[in-house]
């Protein structure tokens, strides 16, 4: 496939540059003028014009209708010449002509158009069937099943396939993972029984016309990346299996990706196209006025998600993580259904977010932070804690759920400010115990925990004087300040104020 691009790519600058010299033709021009003083200029459109090319898939043709394929090459094009024309605003550099810019983008994009509408008409591209076939009679006997409102029950017969069946499964998983992917999945679920569903979709559609208590496992061999809704999809698996039933799917993780990228360019090229896929697949999604461009640009397929996103979202949807590996450019994850879905109702993935937190009487309260973690990482706080357990000053030892700017933000202390808006709305108060997590606050024992539901959590806590190193002294340093302000509140505010500041700035007291 990635050959195939570049012979697509290949051609598309060999279309730019007939178009380039018909549009120098038709001006009235010589070519060979032209040439002589473009030379440099073509060579940046043409490397601008090929990187928002790949950015956009506008080489990729492969199951897209015409109007899909036209878009691409619309907007591709557009945001090349509108770059083209911002360098030349930004350098002073009127002398080139308008005319042989506008006339080689709109001559490019007209043959662009007219062979994409030929390779999708006669091109003949192979795909992967969306599953595994199955005898007549029991697909009908599917299609007339109606869906149960109750818990799936475990399927009790797991009858194998037919050969030709097996074959075809085999066949089809290598084809899309290669055979090291298919020996994962292969050692991690039963395949060739009839509990076991293969499918390869991004499809909700395909998951929720399944019948009910018939799966004890099913397996997506197609990227979570491509999957429009996420969550959605995630929970309609859940509701096609078992409590301890096993959902497989993969991803490809932004670090992946990076690396991906970077490695399928050659250098400066690399940098260049990979800080566009940034901007748009990542920079965009997370603001409102943005968001709607970057689904109108991509449809939500391709996503960037990174490792923490993905198993955020499957313990949001009621699931646990019995195995996960990487292979060849792709994180495998063996999920185990453990409940039903919270149902995330406000998931965000902005800079600004609003965490649940344990605050007096023991009420939860939203507290408001910049992102420092990746999206559904708060969901992880158990799975990180048995992976890793705890470092000095209470915090989980290598927390991958930290973003590489979220670690900068925390060193800055930025991410805290927003904690102010809880301060005027009475959440919280200036000096008090910090708000923990339902989880970190289960950690504590009872009689903590009701001392600490008795006052208001606090935007310094007691750390910055005490710098306790475990969970044990991190209780009994806020159990001396929780007790000292029940007999002297407005004193002991006071004190642990200035000892606190004293310290962060003299001694560099820090919360990792």
């Amino acid at each position: 496939m990635q050959k195939r691009l570049w012979v697509r790519a290949t051609l598309d600058l060999v279309v730019l540059f007939l178009s380039f010299c018909t549009a120098i033709l038709l001006k009235g021009s010589l070519i060979r003028s032209y040439l002589d003083n473009y030379a440099y200029p073509l060579i940046i459109f043409s490397s601008i014009w090929v990187v928002s090319s790949f950015a956009l898939d506008k080489y990729i043709f492969e199951d897209k209708r015409f109007r899909f394929i036209a878009r691409d090459i619309f907007i591709a094009n557009l945001i090349t010449l509108s770059a083209v024309v911002i360098l030349m605003y930004l350098l002073r550099e009127f002398r080139f002509s308008r005319t042989v810019l506008f006339g080689t983008f709109t001559i490019a994009t007209a043959v662009e158009l007219g062979i994409g509408f030929l390779l999708r008409v006669f091109v003949k591209t192979i795909t992967i069937e969306e599953q595994a076939p199955m005898p007549r009679s029991l697909l009908r006997k599917r299609q007339k099943e109606k869906a149960a409102h109750a818990e799936p029950e475990a399927t009790t017969a797991a009858k194998p396939h037919t050969k030709s069946q097996e074959l075809f499964i085999k066949r089809a998983i290598i084809e899309e993972l290669g055979r090291d992917g298919f020996c994962f999945v292969s050692e991690s679920v039963d395949l060739f029984v009839e509990s076991t569903l293969v499918i390869s979709t991004t499809t909700l559609f395909n998951i929720e016309s399944q019948p009910n208590k018939r799966y004890n496992a099913i397996v997506n061999i197609k990227r979570v990346n491509d999957i429009r809704y996420i969550n959605k999809f995630f929970e309609a698996v859940n509701s096609k299996i078992p409590k301890g039933g096993f959902f497989l799917c993969r991803v490809e993780t932004k670090d992946l990706r990076k690396k991906r990228i970077l490695s399928k360019f050659p250098p400066v090229l690399n940098y260049i196209y990979y800080t566009f896929d940034y901007i748009i697949k990542r920079v965009f999604p997370k603001f409102g006025p943005t968001k709607g461009i970057y689904f109108f640009l991509t449809r939500g397929e391709n996503r960037v998600i990174s490792r923490a996103e993905l198993l955020g979202r499957l313990y949001s949807c009621g699931f646990g993580v019995a195995k996960d590996v990487f292979i060849n450019g792709s994180y495998y994850v063996l999920a185990v259904k453990q409940k039903q879905p919270a149902f995330d109702l406000e998931p965000t993935y902005g800079p600004l977010i609003k965490l649940k937190r344990v605050g007096k009487d023991g009420k939860t309260i939203k507290v408001y932070k910049m992102r420092t973690m990746h999206p559904y990482a708060e969901y992880l706080q158990e799975y990180v804690f048995e992976k890793n357990a705890l470092q000095d000053g209470g915090k989980f030892k290598n927390d991958f759920r930290v973003s590489t700017i979220g670690k900068i933000m925390r060193k800055l202390w930025l991410d805290e400010l927003p904690m102010f808006i809880n301060l005027f709305k009475g959440d919280v108060k200036i000096v008090g115990v910090r708000p923990l997590s339902q989880h970190y606050f289960s950690l504590y024992t009872p009689e903590l925990q009701q001392l600490r539901i008795k006052h208001k959590p606090g935007l310094i806590p007691p750390f910055y004087v005490d710098n306790p190193k475990t969970l044990e002294e991190i209780m009994e340093s806020e159990r001396k300040y929780l007790e000292q302000y029940e007999k002297h509140p407005f004193r002991t505010d006071i004190k642990y104020f200035f000892l606190a500041i004293y310290n962060i700035v003299i001694k560099h007291y820090r919360s990792n």
